[in-house]
């Protein structure tokens, strides 16, 4: 019996000794071997590894990587000097050039564009086209010259709350190529801007974000987290005075226009052959001897019609005020381009307005701009 027992206790000291040197030479092993390498660094942050790179799990690097070469700091030359700094990044190649997508305006009114690639070369560009309602402009350099083409992504499956960042130039040649992330803030957010000298005139969809844009990163994409782009960032969309309040084109639209810039043709954009006014634009409305409601706050008024307009045939005229397109409100001129511009010249579109105090509605044909 006391055999029996001794022997079982050699056998417990015997699984307890093994179970402890086999745990010690584990640890060993991984410590001393590539094995746990793969998995986490010296501070415990977990990584993955592939055969040339590491990263940071969640971190950005890989998808920097797929965007980083294909994006360019856009100079802009006026008389021999630099006279604006912008971000451009190149989307497709054929078989002799590249194609690159900017803000309209960063090159408006340039003589010579040069671009400085990720390389630090400097390529001369070829402006083909640009549209300051689009605020989108294409430009083109030799093939040879491209680095890395970015991969077109798709806005809309993109939801509030996703990570995204951007590459850009801001503050110009100092600072190119800067990285920066946020989240997606919000999408569908109408944006009204000035594109021309006098007033806030139209009205853009865009995507809103909280990453840092600044001076030079106008044109530059905005990337989900698998590199693809899904918009174009806009300084012109951003008030000095807002922090953290972004904003960048769908690249849907963006792309939709993308081929008639490239054929350098102009963007011919419906029109309804009416002048017109905002109904708060109480002392321009004077001059023209208009008076209107003051219970109409919002709306615009017709200060006349071109000969031969669809507007002009549909009988609209002097004082009315426009309140609706094809069902949309109109607030303003801005919001009334806005919805004027999802149609195409040759449609046939709905107007609502009010005309001594009653609400009337005409077909209106569209016409189309010179």
């Amino acid at each position: 019996m006391k055999k029996k027992i001794k022997n079982d206790l050699k056998l417990f000291l015997l699984v307890i000794f093994a179970f402890v040197m086999g745990g010690v030479i584990t640890l060993g092993l991984l410590k001393f071997t590539p094995i746990i390498s793969n998995l986490v660094d010296t501070t415990g942050t977990i990584i993955t590894k592939n055969e040339t790179q590491v990263y940071e799990k969640n971190s950005l690097a890989p998808a920097v990587e797929k965007i980083y070469d294909a994006t360019v700091l856009i100079q802009g030359y006026k008389n021999g000097s630099i006279a604006s700094t912008g971000t451009g990044f190149v989307y497709k190649v054929d078989s002799k050039y590249g194609y690159l997508l900017t803000n309209q305006h960063v090159i408006k009114n340039i003589e010579k564009v040069e671009l400085v690639m990720s390389n630090d070369k400097t390529v001369d560009a070829e402006i083909l086209g640009g549209d300051e309602y689009l605020d989108l402009a294409v430009l083109r350099i030799p093939k040879s010259e491209v680095i890395q083409v970015a991969n077109i992504g798709n806005s809309e499956n993109a939801k509030i709350g996703d990570t995204v960042f951007t590459v850009g130039s801001p503050m110009g040649f100092d600072y190119r190529g800067s990285v920066t992330s946020g989240i997606l803030s919000g999408k569908e957010r109408m944006v009204t801007v000035s594109v021309s000298s006098s007033s806030n005139d139209w009205v853009m969809r865009v995507l809103q974000l909280d990453a840092s844009i600044n001076p030079g990163n106008s044109g530059g994409p905005l990337l989900n987290v698998n590199g693809e782009v899904i918009g174009i960032c806009s300084l012109k969309l951003v008030d000095d005075q807002i922090e953290g309040m972004g904003f960048a084109i769908p690249i849907e639209y963006a792309m939709s226009h993308a081929s008639a810039l490239e054929n350098k043709e102009e963007i011919k954009w419906p029109v309804l052959g009416i002048n017109m006014l905002n109904v708060t634009d109480t002392s321009m409305l004077y001059r023209y001897s208009i008076l209107v409601d003051k219970n109409i706050k919002e709306g615009v008024v017709v200060v006349d019609t071109t000969d031969g307009s669809g507007a002009k045939q549909a009988g609209l005229k002097k004082g009315d005020v426009i309140t609706a397109l094809a069902g949309k409100k109109v607030k303003d001129i801005a919001y009334l381009r806005y919805e004027l511009y999802q149609h195409n010249a040759g449609d046939r579109v709905e107007i609502t307005y009010i005309r001594d105090g009653k609400e009337n509605k005409a077909d209106v044909v569209l016409g189309s701009s010179e």
